[in-house]
């Protein structure tokens, strides 16, 4: 870890007393979560989640207190007079902070004044305790300011902050106890902070050593909150150098988290590494690079092992150059709707509904999975190809160079069209390498798209899922008893005067809030779980009622069909086996 402590343009983290300094003068304001949004008030911290400064700044424009002081100088880039940045750091002094990296001198020019600016972003962040009390976090992260604290489009080598990526990791994270933990592709840490907390030792890794210099500095900063000895942080945690899976070749781990460089960037004759943004690029055409880990990732995993990650996908149109980027904008349209999409909840891929015809969102990343891995994609959004050059040329203020824009743009579309690209799709990746692989079948493989709002965090409610699968592999469903969950609802439409509904819905209140459209049969099976009955006795005693019994085998065809429907129900978290 000692590499990293001295990196150019970084922050600089050799000297622990001046970090242990630091730590203390930033709780002595209370530079916290809480603390920032009680000073800046709900509608300015609102503003600022959204990289809208102007509110907070006219909130503490006036503000002489050194909470005021200390937002204004990181969150809000504001230049700051010396002595109201002395009083705020006592112990550290500005002299450290200059030190440090973490900010630089300048001279007003009009006034000649000297003042103090941010040279990186350093914000509270944290996560609040369980219910008994522990867990909980109040760190402090460093990382490059943003495009919305600084001019011109972004440095190449940019280390980037909390945004919304990473937390959705973060909140995504099956968070079981495990001995070792690697973080691929760390930035400035974030998920490191995570993993301290339930693993043992954490491997965190990046091909860039300025991101790494950031997370290392951010380690020994929080060393008292992340339980880390500041002069034996290896002893805990482990920085390495390098591109993927190269730094790990050999190793094992019981989880595996990582928001990688996944953009879809077009590729060019001659270009070199320090050509592309290092945070988001990861040199790869199209999505070579999540299909690259996805396949290679459970060569890493213990047996039993997960990795979890986010991740882009193209969604192709067929041979005659269906959703083609140009085509689109001819047509003026984003892209052409999925033809056959399955539906919200399309459970295992192969029951996904009509055949796959070779576009649906699922056919490539199915393609990437390797055999005897268990895997659960889940699509969270797609988009066309015009939006997605617009998301990833704006995130780093790339129109702010007119000229570069419209080739970048251009250069897309070109890109996209080469592929035969009509969507491309973000979403979660769940992975796991089976503790038996004898079968050299996987248990789990599952693909469906969930575009509503989920309650978060979701990783409990991901881990409670997994293990449902599981015990479906393993269980006699016919003999099992259940029970209906509690956040589940029943919702029946029917016409006025209609003697039976024709829609009959079950919703979840929580975790990923599925929506399941339900038989009259499978309605009436879910009213009779209250745990007295097992799973086969209501499926033969509806199947009286029914009078399905006229012919056995097909009774017992319906009866089967019945109970692999009340499985899904199960899997999805609707039904709950009792004991």
């Amino acid at each position: 870890m000692a590499d990293f402590a001295d990196v150019t343009d970084a922050p600089k983290s050799y000297d622990l007393p001046l970090l242990e300094a630091l730590a203390r003068d930033l709780s002595a304001v209370n530079y916290t979560v809480d603390g920032v949004r009680e000073l800046l008030g709900d509608a300015a911290q609102e503003a600022f989640n959204r990289d809208q400064l102007v509110p907070a700044r006219l909130v503490t424009m006036h503000d002489g207190r050194p909470l005021a002081v200390v937002v204004r100088l990181w969150l809000l880039a504001e230049p700051v007079v010396p002595a109201a940045l002395t009083a705020a750091f006592p112990e550290t002094g500005i002299a450290g902070l200059l030190a440090l990296g973490l900010a630089r001198e300048e001279t007003d020019p009009q006034s000649d004044a000297e003042l103090v600016v941010a040279a990186v972003d350093l914000r509270p962040y944290g996560w609040p305790a369980n219910s008994d009390g522990s867990g909980g976090a109040d760190l402090w992260v460093a990382s490059d300011l943003g495009a919305h604290q600084r001019s011109g489009v972004l440095p190449k080598d940019h280390v980037l902050g909390i945004g919304q990526a990473s937390l959705t990791l973060a909140q995504s994270t099956i968070r079981h106890h495990v001995q070792r933990a690697l973080d691929l592709g760390t930035g400035c840490g974030i998920q490191t902070f995570h993993l301290l907390h339930h693993a043992q030792h954490v491997v965190a890794t990046d091909i860039s050593e300025r991101a790494l210099a950031f997370t290392r500095f951010n380690l020994l900063l929080n060393a008292v909150a992340l339980h880390i000895d500041p002069r034996q942080p290896e002893d805990r945690v482990e920085l390495r150098h390098g591109t993927l899976l190269e730094p790990v070749r050999g190793d094992s781990f019981d989880l595996v988290v990582s928001n990688p460089p996944f953009v879809i960037t077009p590729r060019h004759q001659g270009e070199r590494a320090g050509d592309r943004f290092t945070y988001r690029d990861g040199g790869m055409p199209g999505d070579d690079l999540v299909a690259e880990l996805v396949a290679a990732l459970p060569q890493v995993l213990s047996p039993g092992g997960m990795a979890q990650m986010l991740g882009n996908w193209e969604i192709r149109g067929d041979e005659d150059g269906e959703g083609r980027a140009r085509d689109a904008v001819q047509a003026g349209d984003e892209a052409p709707a999925e033809v056959a999409a399955p539906a919200e909840d399309a459970g295992p891929a192969e029951d996904a509904g009509p055949a796959d015809r070779g576009h649906h969102w699922y056919s490539r990343p199915r393609s990437w999975v390797a055999a005897g891995t268990d895997a659960w994609f889940i699509q969270r959004e797609e988009i066309g190809p015009l939006q997605y050059a617009e998301t990833w040329l704006r995130d780093a203020s790339e129109s702010r160079d007119r000229a570069s824009y419209e080739q970048a743009y251009a250069d897309y579309l070109e890109d996209f069209d080469s592929r035969r690209v009509r969507a491309i799709g973000f979403g979660m990746i769940w992975l796991r390498r089976p503790a038996n692989q004898q079968t050299g079948n996987a248990g789990i493989l599952r693909f469906e798209e969930i575009r509503h709002p989920v309650e978060q965090p979701i990783g409990p409610h991901l881990a409670a899922a997994v293990e449902r699968a599981d015990w479906l592999a393993a269980a006699d469903l016919p003999s099992a008893h259940l029970v209906v969950a509690d956040d589940v609802t029943e919702e029946r439409h029917q016409r006025p005067g209609a003697e039976h509904p024709g829609v009959i819905l079950l919703r979840q209140g929580a975790g990923l809030r599925r929506t399941n459209l339900m038989s009259t049969e499978l309605a009436g099976f879910v009213s009779a779980c209250d745990g007295e009955l097992s799973a086969g006795q209501i499926a033969s005693a509806l199947s009286a009622l029914l009078t399905w019994e006229d012919d056995d085998a097909g009774a017992q065809a319906r009866i089967g069909q019945l109970l692999a429907d009340v499985g899904n129900l199960v899997l999805d978290g609707f039904l709950i086996p009792v004991g």
